[in-house]
């Protein structure tokens, strides 16, 4: 077995994947200077699944609203993905420094977020793990989607996972496929859209279920349905029509309390289940103009 380089860090996501980073010396890129990041994971476990998800999808996806994977390879014992440095750092970072955003900031990382989960929306993936963690700004500011190790594939139905007594820690276990609707219990609970979590068979709207809760946070500083005990916020997620308040301060917009509870609702009514066309309709015009830059 190979041993890991001394100059290479291990990191540890809150679903308990490991996965080992380290940015590499300046390299020629597609005719342009610009840092690689190197991701290496031990070729056992599941988590070589897991990144094997993401390259597909990343070499399938060419948006400039994900991150872009440069070269993928393996060796005997690891397996590598070069995708691109992006050097603004992540919006869970951006909003432990600054708390809140003002309406104006969330509006357009909002926009852009909209913009990369449609992005791969349209080749039949759903993301399941949409967070301000996985929300990645380059050096111009702008929003790209990333980590996509717990992505599905839908195809023109939807797969089915199946699983019984499932933990909520993000991982997955033996499935059976029928049906069409996933079904497993996978993402990161403070962002987990009702459905999800009782297992009734969700798509591609569980992910703008998350993009609400985001938003929420962004405005009021916490996540909707917080609590310092996990089972707690899963009656909440699940309990949402009585648990969804919004608090006196700080003071929210109208138009942006429409809009959170817009995504945070059922997902016969839910923003963005008959596609992204009835988001950019329904959206306050401030979203609209934004939308309309970013593109």
């Amino acid at each position: 077995m190979a041993q890991p380089n001394p100059g290479i860090t291990e990191r540890k996501n809150v679903n308990g994947r490991t996965q080992t980073v380290q940015r590499a010396q300046r390299a020629k890129i597609a005719g342009s200077i610009g840092f690689k990041w190197a991701v290496r994971v031990e070729m056992t476990g599941p988590r070589v699944e897991h990144v094997r998800s993401e390259r597909n999808l990343l070499a399938e996806v060419d948006s400039r609203c994900i991150v872009k994977l440069h070269y993928s390879f393996q060796d005997s014992d690891f397996l590598y993905l070069i995708i691109e440095y992006l050097p603004g750092g992540d919006i869970m970072t951006l909003l432990m420094r600054e708390d809140i955003l003002s309406e104006n900031v969330a509006r357009f990382y909002i926009a852009e977020s909209i913009l990369a989960i449609h992005s791969i929306h349209q080749h039949n993936y759903v993301h399941r793990d949409i967070k301000p963690d996985n929300l990645i700004l380059d050096k111009n500011g702008h929003l790209k989607l990333s980590d996509f190790g717990l992505r599905k594939t839908l195809d023109d139905k939807y797969s089915t996972i199946l699983l019984e007594n499932e933990d909520f820690n993000g991982q997955e276990s033996t499935s059976e496929t029928e049906g069409y609707f996933a079904y497993s219990t996978v993402g990161t609970l403070d962002y987990m859209a009702p459905e999800v979590l009782l297992k009734k068979g969700y798509g591609i709207e569980c992910d703008w279920w998350s993009l609400g809760a985001i938003m929420y946070e962004m405005l009021v500083g916490y996540t909707p349905f917080c609590s310092d005990d996990p089972r707690m916020t899963c009656r909440k997620i699940v309990n949402w029509r009585a648990c969804l308040k919004f608090p006196e301060e700080p003071k929210i917009s109208a138009e942006a309390k429409d809009l959170i509870c817009s995504l945070l609702c059922d997902v016969d009514t839910r923003l963005g289940t008959r596609g992204v066309d009835e988001i950019k309709v329904k959206t306050p015009m401030g979203i609209m103009f934004v939308w309309a830059t970013a593109l």
